[in-house]
């Protein structure tokens, strides 16, 4: 069995984490420390979602699409 946890590039993990806190900000949650256990899996939901809006946009920024 895979596994899907394994950090692929680990000098990146720092900018994943500051991508996730800034994601969090845009739709108005304040992550905690260790991302604070005190989410609702909808506001977990919610910052992945902006996390992949964001992503998106920024593939469509860097290919003029």
């Amino acid at each position: 069995m895979a596994n899907y946890n394994k950090k692929l590039v680990p000098e990146e993990k720092e900018k994943l984490n500051i991508f996730k806190m800034e994601a969090a900000n845009d739709i108005g949650i304040n992550l905690k420390f260790k991302y604070g256990c005190d989410l609702t899996s909808k506001e977990a939901g919610s910052i992945g979602g902006k996390i992949g809006n964001k992503n998106i946009q920024r593939y469509n920024q860097k290919y003029d699409l």
